[in-house]
């Protein structure tokens, strides 16, 4: 399975894992968003997903009152950079990016 995000070929286990995880958790990325949007109304041309993902900790970890055990993979910080830069046009510059390391 591949898949095309943005100008980015993806056909690895890393990318099949992070779709099956957006899938069942859409959350994810809208709070994602919505962060993204909020560092940017605060005049950031530029962010780091990484930030962003560790709020997210913090937000479903202490501030979520919930008993459902809640993981982010941080393979997929840079998945969801390069998946909200392809379908949020005020964001599509907003990451930095390196790379993608590909899977032995």
């Amino acid at each position: 399975m591949s898949s095309v995000q943005g100008s980015f070929l993806f056909d690895d286990e890393i990318q099949r894992r992070f779709e099956r995880f957006h899938a069942e958790n859409p959350l994810i990325y809208t709070k994602l968003v919505e962060l993204a949007r909020q560092v940017k109304s605060r005049g950031f041309r530029h962010y780091g997903i990484a930030s962003l993902f560790e709020r997210l900790r913090w937000h479903f970890t202490i501030e979520t009152k919930t008993d459902e055990p809640f993981k982010l993979n941080n393979d997929y910080r840079s998945r969801y950079a390069r998946f909200i830069m392809a379908t949020e046009s005020d964001l599509a510059d907003f990451f930095d990016l390196r790379e993608l390391r590909r899977e032995a």
